[in-house]
């Protein structure tokens, strides 16, 4: 997503599609922030922090005009994870979604276990009468690796969390 025009281009296919929310991995964009298109959509995003970042990992979400009407806060957690709140038609009800790109099971197992504790720890954070969606790119190659080692590279523990009541759907 970082080559020139790119957003736009993503922008088209949502729009294409009719989502209101559209979830991004891979971004290669560097820092924190919002940018809104000429076309209307805002896109939030989060990636390395640091001065001279390498332009790698990062996370975004793109909403629609209409989601925009409704969002009340976003946060960013690094270039892996970003949430976002909003309201629903429903009064007293509102939603979080939040984005991920997570390791493959080729880097250490510290690494891992410190992406998936954050991830852990941000959903804890979600209130239970807040409806949460988890989304984002698991690294899951095959149907058999999404229950294999996608299973083994922690979500089993998030899934099974006490304090969480994630259903765990994939595509």
């Amino acid at each position: 997503m970082w080559d020139t025009g790119r957003a736009f281009q993503i922008a088209a296919e949502m729009r294409r599609y009719n989502l209101e929310v559209l979830g991004i991995s891979e971004t290669h964009w560097t820092q924190v922030g919002q940018q809104r298109l000429t076309s209307g959509e805002l896109l939030l995003y989060s990636g390395h922090e640091e001065e001279n970042a390498p332009h790698t990992q990062g996370v975004a979400l793109m909403l629609s005009k209409q989601a925009q009407n409704v969002l009340t806060g976003w946060e960013s957690h690094g270039p892996r994870i970003i949430k976002a709140s909003f309201k629903t038609k429903k009064e007293r009800i509102s939603m979080n979604i939040i984005q991920c790109y997570a390791l493959t099971n080729d880097y250490n197992e510290d690494a891992k276990d410190q992406f998936y504790d954050r991830l852990q720890s941000i959903i804890e954070k979600c209130p239970t009468k807040v409806l949460t969606i988890l989304m984002g790119d698991f690294n899951a190659k095959t149907k058999s690796q999404l229950y294999g080692s996608l299973w083994k590279n922690q979500l089993n523990g998030i899934h099974h969390s006490t304090s969480t009541s994630l259903t765990m759907k994939s595509t």
